[in-house]
């Protein structure tokens, strides 16, 4: 063989190493900090001998991150929660389109957009105190903001994500005006200022600082859940509605998540998405999380969410969520929730 020949066949077998090598790795950034999504993770990389190099960090801290990197990001693919922090990437320009026919398949359209897809969901759900509201009187969001339960409201802050996705939902549903009267209808009932997370609001309704408040429904599994007796209490005194039932369904969120642009595994990402739409690990999200698989022939055991039982869901696509978004932050700003 020729200096030349033999110079160009292993140009070209280093080429061919460099990339099967390159095919085998999987560059995540994670939003999600769940221990449990360990075995998710682990069972992807048995089935496919693709390792996974994770860097979990903040979600606003992960997008600028990613957005400084640019052209020469190692980020494949990028996993957070709410539809909000999702959409936030998709304006930054950060993800890029996917074509798969599994992913469609598999993925209600309600709850995908061109580039990026949902993988579990949750409900924003009404939790009351048994004690101080009676059940008829919080059948619905739009009943937080009546007049009979002033003093009695409690929420997170109104700049959180989980409620800037339920407002965007109001508004795409009623229209800007009536969203913004029942924002300020929620901050005439404060029994306190926004403060905490969604526990923190449950465990303040059990408490009696509040009769009523707003949480993500895993929350309240988790706390079905729990074996301490501290929390068992704390369920003892709630109890939890799915609102608007009579009317477009309860508002529900998302985990999700989308290729990135500059993507140097791309094949990678693409199998890691369509991975994450499987019953395997549609189950770990579902099992591990509370949360609700999007494949709807995924059946799951898990005795929280069984309890907590069937539910009307709002099909508003989640791009009408992230629509609405900066809106939702104009508008509780105005009405002083935050």
């Amino acid at each position: 063989m020729k200096p030349q020949a033999a110079l160009l066949t292993a140009l070209l077998a280093c080429t061919a190493i460099g990339a099967q090598a390159q095919e085998k790795v999987l560059n995540l950034y994670s939003a999600r900090h769940y221990q449990t999504d360990e075995a998710l993770y682990a069972n992807f990389t048995k089935q496919t001998g693709i390792k996974i190099n994770r860097i979990e960090g903040k979600e606003d801290e992960l997008l600028e991150r990613i957005r400084n990197e640019g052209a020469n990001s190692p980020a494949d693919v990028l996993l957070t929660v709410d539809a909000a922090r999702l959409a936030a990437a998709h304006e930054l320009g950060l993800f890029a389109p996917v074509k798969s026919k599994l992913l469609e398949t598999r993925i209600p359209a309600y709850l995908r957009t061109d580039d990026w897809f949902s993988f579990s969901t949750r409900a924003r759900v009404i939790v009351y105190n048994k004690a101080e509201v009676k059940a008829e009187q919080v059948q619905n969001y739009e009943d937080l903001a009546n007049p009979a339960l002033k003093g009695k409201f409690c929420s997170r802050s109104g700049s959180h994500p989980y409620n800037l996705s339920l407002m965007a939902s109001v508004i795409a549903h009623d229209g800007e005006q009536k969203a913004e009267s029942w924002a300020r209808g929620l901050v005439s009932n404060f029994a306190r200022t926004p403060k905490g997370g969604d526990t923190d609001q449950i465990k303040a309704v059990a408490a009696g600082e509040c009769g009523v408040a707003i949480a993500n429904s895993y929350y309240v599994a988790r706390l079905m859940r729990s074996d301490k007796a501290e929390d068992k209490k704390v369920m003892e005194k709630v109890a939890v509605v799915w609102p608007n039932q009579k009317s477009g369904g309860t508002h529900i969120n998302v985990s999700g998540g989308g290729m990135l642009k500059y993507a140097p595994n791309k094949a990678a990402a693409v199998k890691f998405l369509e991975y994450l739409a499987s019953d395997e690990a549609q189950r770990y999200f579902a099992d591990g999380n509370n949360e609700w698989p999007v494949v709807a022939s995924v059946k799951v055991k898990n005795p929280a969410l069984e309890a907590l039982g069937p539910f009307k869901v709002d099909t508003l696509p989640v791009g009408s969520l992230a629509m609405y978004r900066a809106k939702a932050q104009v508008i509780f700003d105005r009405a002083g929730f935050r």
